[in-house]
């Protein structure tokens, strides 16, 4: 079964049903990762198959006794290897953790897929602690982009949108502490949405790595199927002390992807890139297509006035020696990969002071943001500067290698706006671009729908 032709609501409507089995649909999902997982590495070594089957198995004899299994009834998910699943290990890409004892409990939000009837098939593949816009590490390799296993899915979330793109899943999590999530949907050629933190609860014994720059959430080839998920695990937690307010009003009843927003900016730079010719033709060609629509584009390139790279890599650095920096000069230190290392040894010169100038920073951006916001309600960018790198490689910008090819997500990080990237076509390497769309403070609803039109505009997610 190949999860690029149905929908999430498609195939979850079916087994409740009962028109579909869910065991079968586990028995194809597991088919489809020993058939392609191997060219890939999508899903690293923890896959449960006698779990998933049993799991599965129950929501079909709830559907035979008459009772609901929830909105995700069968739904196979795919969960990034930074989160935590009971019965699995976490080894955050790392071989540090290689050996880790298998979790004990769920996390919150793999709990609230559960509940909802998903069933989890096993951990996908992430750079070391999501340390980097591509996805390899030392302990599993590289994972390949279903488009060209030549090149990377981008990262850190790059397991999970490879299983997607490749039809393994059709649900998958991801987190974002930069760019994360719509990094590698643009890489893979779908869409991804980046929530506003505390949306989707973070709580738990743990602290999140990427203190307040990082979200999680779920995701899914189109943004509808991404909505039903967010409807189940969005929600406010006691143990999570940025959490929203308790909302547990759903957003699938409103979404309505058919009304274009009548208004929006598109900032190719926003103020502060140099972007990639042939990434910037595709996405000013998908702003063409809106235009072509009936929506007014203001044009304005001023919308931040500074690079947020160094205030963020402040943040950044900092989390990374918060959480490694005991391993300097242990036996342990050389088991970490280098560039991860790098980071380590930079936040550990970071003073309060410092921190406290990203935190402004935070602060200033999203100031700058709200006044761009005068002249439309969302901003439209490239979701990434550059193009998508070969396996282990950075990406390229005007025929130069560089980290800088992410250059464009990591403000919304500081400034906590949502924002999503949908598929805008692909350049003359033949590989997908994304366009960003920024909405504004805590309007997720808002910049979902608007996300959701312009991606049914431009023709949804590409097919590899």
């Amino acid at each position: 079964m190949d999860f690029r032709d149905t929908t999430i609501e498609e195939l979850a409507g079916a087994i409740r049903k009962g028109e579909r089995s869910a065991e079968q649909v586990m028995q194809s999902t597991l088919a489809n990762i020993a058939r392609q997982n191997p060219a890939l590495n999508a899903f690293i070594a923890f896959v449960d198959p006698d779990r998933a089957l049993e799991q599965a198995r129950a929501i079909d004899a709830r559907v035979a006794r008459g009772y609901d299994p929830g909105a995700l009834a069968g739904v196979p998910v795919g969960v990034k290897d930074l989160e935590d699943v009971e019965g699995l290990r976490t080894t955050r890409g790392s071989l540090l953790f290689a050996d880790a004892v298998p979790a004990a409990d769920d996390s919150i939000a793999v709990r609230r897929l559960r509940a909802a009837g998903a069933v989890v098939v096993g951990k996908t593949n992430t750079p070391e602690f999501g340390c980097k816009g591509s996805t390899d590490n030392l302990l599993f390799g590289a994972t390949l982009n279903p488009r060209n296993t030549d090149y990377s899915p981008g990262g850190s979330s790059g397991g999970s949108a490879a299983a997607l793109a490749a039809g393994l899943v059709p649900l998958a999590t991801g987190s974002d502490g930069g760019g994360s999530i719509r990094i590698p949907a643009a890489a893979c050629g779908f869409s991804g949405f980046k929530s506003s933190p505390g949306v989707v609860p973070q709580g738990g014994r743990d602290a999140p790595g990427p203190g307040i720059l990082g979200v999680r959430g779920p995701m899914a080839r189109t943004l509808r199927d991404t909505v039903i998920a967010f409807d189940v695990m969005k929600g406010d937690d006691a143990t999570d002390i940025f959490a929203m307010p308790d909302n547990r009003t759903p957003w699938l009843p409103g979404y309505d992807a058919r009304r274009l927003p009548e208004r929006v900016i598109w900032a190719p730079t926003l103020g502060f890139a140099e972007i990639d010719a042939g990434v910037l033709a595709v996405c000013e060609a998908a702003v063409a297509q809106l235009r072509a629509a009936g929506v007014t584009v203001v044009e304005r390139d001023d919308v931040l006035d500074e690079h947020p790279m160094s205030h963020w890599w402040t943040m950044w650095t900092a989390s990374m020696a918060r959480t490694l920096g005991d391993k300097v000069g242990t036996a342990d230190w050389e088991r970490i990969d280098p560039p991860l290392r790098s980071m380590v040894e930079t936040g550990l010169k970071v003073t309060g002071t410092d921190y406290a100038r990203a935190l402004d920073a935070c602060h200033r951006y999203n100031y700058q943001l709200e006044q761009a916001f005068s002249d439309a309600p969302f901003i439209l960018s490239p979701t990434c500067a550059g193009r998508t790198p070969r396996s282990q490689a950075d990406g390229v910008v005007n025929g130069r290698s560089t980290p800088a090819w992410v250059e464009m997500t990591f403000g919304i990080n500081m400034s906590r706006n949502p924002a999503a990237s949908v598929h805008a076509g692909l350049n003359d390497d033949g590989l997908p671009v994304g366009l960003q769309i920024i909405g504004r403070q805590r309007r997720d609803l808002d910049t979902l729908y608007a996300a959701g039109s312009i991606e049914r505009q431009l023709g949804g997610p590409g097919r590899c």
